[in-house]
């Protein structure tokens, strides 16, 4: 299992768009299902025990503890042996930053010895190596007894992928409860739709085919009804970027940018092959610039592209932040 769906430096493709529309469909659905529950004695409403953060997988019930999971928690794969001293040291280690985490994550701890096959489609060659699971897609994080402060930071950026591009929040953590968790919330698939649902279903669907125009045309109905909605916001600028690159001739758009470096049509196109391939920054890099060497409608153009860009990996990007101070040093 490679990553397909989810990259931390912010590809975009057809099968993200469609993966975090999905994501935060699910998370919500879930979150609204464990608020309905209620709690008996006190008890915090679909909240688990801390206990619940650690649980042990083996290959009958991976589907359901993790691939189900990870469409509310991010889950941490901890692949170990009995007999691996390396394991005994980054295993505590795994338990107490997730448990730290505070319900933002999941610990899954899968024995290799007896769960070969899970050790073979995740494509494990040695141990401890650790993956995590986020809606649905499975990423490598690490091999080894790494040291903590490079685990922290690594879960750290986990999370925030998970919230910014997934909608996923995590799952209530009720320190007085007891017990195991016990799969996804119940009743999610009863859950009542809302006014909003069958127009981002309809987006999916429209990415599925192919059908790009279909797709933002779905986006842009939910906006018109709930101009706030995020879903929609992101799904529309990816379905937009996408709808523009898709006939595009990266080697013809790239010559032309070369040769007319203050030409805005040309840094414009240029910037949204970048987006679309994953390279953020050169993309923000390239229309500050085009800004720094343009003026009136030419600059102006350039600018609210860059905006639209922004809106694709959304506004609490570290990477936006950076392009945005950029963009007010050219402009002001």
């Amino acid at each position: 299992m490679q990553p397909r769906n989810m990259s931390m430096s912010g590809v975009v493709d057809l099968a993200a768009v469609k993966a975090a529309g999905e994501a935060k469909a699910k998370a919500e659905q879930a979150r609204a299902a464990a608020a309905r529950q209620g709690g008996a004695d006190g008890a915090v409403p679909g909240a688990v025990a801390p206990s619940a953060l650690v649980i042990d997988v083996d290959e009958a019930g991976f589907e359901l503890d993790v691939l189900e999971l990870s469409h509310q928690v991010p889950v941490v794969i901890d692949f170990w042996a009995e007999w691996c001293e390396p394991c005994k040291q980054l295993s505590p280690v795994l338990e107490r930053l997730v448990t730290g985490a505070n319900g933002r994550l999941v610990l899954a701890k899968i024995d290799v010895d007896a769960n070969q096959l899970l050790m073979q489609q995740f494509g494990v060659q040695g141990i401890p190596a650790v993956f995590a699971v986020v809606a649905g897609q499975a990423l490598p994080l690490f091999q080894g007894a790494v040291p903590e402060q490079q685990i922290r930071e690594t879960l750290g950026q986990l999370i925030q992928v998970a919230e910014e591009r997934y909608g996923l929040t995590g799952i209530a953590v009720d320190p007085a409860a007891q017990g195991a968790y016990g799969g996804p919330a119940g009743g999610v698939d009863e859950e009542p739709e809302g006014p909003y649902d069958a127009l981002l279903e309809a987006a999916v669907v429209a990415l599925d085919a192919g059908d790009l125009g279909g797709a933002v045309q779905a986006y842009k109905n939910v906006l018109a009804g709930d101009p706030a909605n995020s879903e929609a916001k992101l799904g529309l600028a990816q379905a937009e970027l996408l709808a523009r690159v898709q006939h595009m001739d990266p080697q013809a758009v790239r010559a032309a940018a070369a040769a007319r470096p203050a030409d805005p049509a040309a840094q414009i196109a240029a910037a949204d092959l970048d987006m679309a391939g994953g390279h953020v920054q050169d993309a923000f890099g390239r229309l500050v610039d085009a800004v720094r060497v343009t003026a009136g409608d030419d600059r102006n153009a350039v600018r609210l592209r860059l905006l639209e860009l922004f809106e694709v990996i959304g506004a609490d990007d570290p990477r936006v932040s950076a392009a945005r101070t950029a963009l007010a040093r050219v402009l002001f």
